[in-house]
Parts: C-alpha cells; structure tokens; sequence
C-alpha cells in the first residue's frame, strides 16, 4: 500500500471501498466480463460470454449466505469489484470460498485493484473464513499482485495456476 501511495496520484483520490449494495448487484455480470483475461492481440469474446453455465456460478443468485462483494466506487459509478462466494469453479479449493476480481478497463495500472483487494482480505479476515482461491492464468501478470498479497500456488494446471490466500 505505501508503494501506492507514492505512485499513484490522484488516481485514488474521491475511491471509496465499500460493500456492494444489492441492488449493485446486476453490476457482477459486466465485472465478470471485465475478468475474462485476454493476451495481447486476442479478439474479446461477446459479451454474453457471462452467460455459459460454467460462468454463471461466479454471479447468478448473487447475495446468497456467504457471498460477499467488496466494490470500489468513483462519485456514484462502481469502477471496481472483488466478491467471493462457495462455488465449483476455476480456482475452487475444498471450503474456501472462489474469489472474482476487476475493474473497469480505464481505472486499471492505476493501483486501485491492489487497494480493493487489500481492502477485500481485511474484510474477509472478519468473516471466520479459512481462505479464498482464485483461478489465474499463467500470462496474465495479475498473478504477481496476488503473490505479493500473499496468495500461494497450491495447483497448476496446462496455462493457469489455482491459488489461495490463507486468512
């Protein structure tokens, strides 16, 4: 956090981090979406990619016992979301919640994202939970933020690695 705050401006200026309100939560589509990584050159699927079925467990019936978002929000725009919830998925580990986090493509490299997400395992911490996991692909350079918050390969896999965070 303190290497943010010298490097990131004015970019967090006016964020507030803040628990997603239900009625926010239709917003969990888009920012799945927004989590699909692409490589460079790599032409973005439709947006009703969300809608597969091995998608939809990151975000159907959200607001469920043991979910939880944590957003990031600008004026009255959210710019950013990380939740979690029990789920079979990408990154599952056995009793550990499966966590999903992005922003919108013009708030990234800005530092947001490592605030959301040291917010978002302070927050966790609270909740009893024994960890989170998490699904990354082995290109997307996201997964040296996870590291550096202390999130750990427990499984690889052909291009991604499941990673979890012990609370």
């Amino acid at each position: 956090m303190e290497n943010c705050r010298k490097n990131c401006g004015n970019f967090l200026e006016g964020i507030e981090f803040r628990p997603m309100d239900v009625s926010e939560y239709p917003l969990l589509a888009d920012f799945l979406y927004e989590a699909i990584f692409l490589p460079p050159g790599v032409t973005p699927p439709p947006r009703k990619v969300v809608e597969m079925p091995e998608l939809q467990p990151y975000i159907a019936d959200f607001g469920k016992d043991g979910d939880f978002c944590l957003c990031a929000v600008q004026g009255t725009q959210v710019i950013g979301a990380a939740w979690c919830r029990y789920l079979q998925g990408y990154g599952s580990v056995e009793d550990m919640p499966e966590l999903a986090v992005s922003l919108l493509p013009s708030f990234r490299g800005k530092g947001i994202g490592t605030v959301l997400l040291e917010k978002f395992l302070e927050s966790i911490k609270q909740r009893n939970l024994p960890g989170i996991s998490l699904s990354v692909q082995k290109e997307n350079p996201a997964h040296r933020l996870y590291e550096r918050l202390g999130f750990e390969i427990v499984r690889e896999q052909a291009d991604t690695w499941v990673m979890v965070y012990h609370v």
